[in-house]
């Protein structure tokens, strides 16, 4: 096991366990983090990804996190104020309460092709004091939980080219209808 020093912000420092080694290096400072915040969420009817915009509290900087369908329909019902609520999450909640567990903060830590990494601390568990996860798995459950959100000024820069990217990709597969032609009887 490998065991980084990391400062939470209630200033006391907290040891965290890897249980196998880890690609991404935790090279941020705690100064450096920037709470973000839900702002709205980008649907298109196209083969573009769904984007989740957080922002900071000011509203001037601005960090898209790429979804997949389903996150994002779990998003947009728990965010909706016209039904009764309904979460996809409940199971979840009561588990981690049942066993104790509490998820402190969710931190973006790594872009890896089109995809982006957080990593969830949490108190409580026997075992482990951080999980690593893709975004798009787990952002409707952090916003569920009221799990605060942070990222550092250079993986916000960084998510946005890996979003333009997205975007190209998307416009580049819809201007040449060949790429998504079926040409194999096992293709759909």
């Amino acid at each position: 096991m490998r065991s980084t020093k990391v400062n939470s912000p209630a200033n006391f420092t907290a040891d965290i366990l890897f249980s196998k080694p880890q690609e991404e290096r935790v090279d941020f400072e705690e100064k450096d983090l920037i709470e973000l915040f839900p702002f709205g969420l980008s649907l298109t009817n196209d083969s573009t990804r769904p984007f989740m915009i957080l922002k900071d509290k000011q509203q001037e900087v601005s960090l898209p996190v790429a979804l997949n369908q389903i996150e994002a329909g779990v998003t947009l019902t728990q965010s909706s104020q016209s039904t009764v609520p309904v979460s996809l999450h409940r199971f979840s909640e009561s588990l981690l309460e049942s066993l104790n567990i509490k998820l402190e903060r969710c931190i973006f830590v790594e872009i890896k092709g089109v995809h982006q990494y957080v990593r969830l601390y949490m108190s409580g568990h026997p075992q482990y004091h951080s999980m690593k996860f893709r975004a798009d798995e787990v952002m409707s459950l952090c916003f569920h939980l009221k799990v605060p959100i942070f990222a550092t000024k250079n993986f916000i820069n960084r998510s946005k080219v890996m979003s333009a990217e997205i975007v190209g990709l998307a416009e580049g597969m819809q201007n040449n209808p060949l790429l998504l032609a079926k040409t194999h009887n096992y293709l759909m």
